[in-house]
């Protein structure tokens, strides 16, 4: 009965459709499309008008400060810890209690995702995977989505990198939006990430011509011509 009346108020909170949907997704199968982007790190983000933020402290991830996490993201604490270990790059944003509000990882390497895509992202020489970035939601529409990456590209370029490259989901509209802003740029690759009844998933990749943000880009365009001088 306790499984009826939540099911019953999840469908009128979302809707039929939008239940059912989840519901295949989560259990039966679901199918993502991950776009390849790219961007250098020497040219100027586009002008931006996100608003301010709290005062932040920037902090590299290790292995015996991952405990800043438990505050915000308890249940990341171990897999920031994991990742340290691995000797990837990883940032966090402490604010002045000490607590972890955002965070943002690179590799160097082929990046193998067993934490929630399950696919291994492979990286050139010279290029750097950046994945994982992530805050909590007092943060959202500031200024510290774009600071954070800024910091994490001059940081890996310090390491010799002069190329950044991350894939992003096609369904996560704020997401692609992001990287119009931060002026990347499409590979014309697509990583699909498949999964059968919540357990077994496949890979493959595929290629296309032209572009698939073309209408972003386009609405981008448009904004930074109104803008003011």
């Amino acid at each position: 009965m306790r499984a009826l009346r939540k099911l019953s108020q999840r469908i009128k909170q979302k809707g039929l459709r939008r239940t059912f949907k989840t519901f295949w997704e989560r259990y039966v199968f679901y199918h993502w499309e991950l776009l390849w982007m790219e961007r250098d790190l020497v040219s100027p983000v586009p002008p931006y008008t996100l608003k301010a933020h709290a005062p932040v402290s920037l902090v590299d991830i290790t292995t015996a400060n991952a405990e800043a996490f438990t505050h915000h993201f308890g249940d990341r604490v171990e897999t920031m810890r994991q990742l340290a270990a691995e000797g990837h790059t990883g940032h966090m944003y402490l604010d002045a209690a000490g607590n972890a509000v955002a965070f943002i990882w690179a590799s160097t390497r082929d990046y193998h995702d067993r934490h929630y895509y399950g696919c291994t992202f492979p990286v050139k020489p010279g290029e750097f995977f950046e994945f994982g970035g992530e805050m909590i939601p007092a943060f959202f529409g500031s200024s510290l989505s774009v600071e954070a990456q800024v910091k994490l590209w001059d940081a890996m370029r310090a390491q010799g990198c002069d190329k950044v490259v991350d894939v992003v989901e096609t369904h996560n509209v704020p997401a692609l939006k992001l990287h119009v802003r931060m002026g990347y740029h499409e590979q014309g690759r697509v990583a699909h990430v498949y999964c059968l009844f919540g357990r077994w998933k496949f890979f493959r990749e595929s290629h296309y011509e032209g572009s698939r943000l073309a209408p972003l880009y386009k609405a981008r365009s448009v904004v930074a011509a109104a803008a003011p001088a």
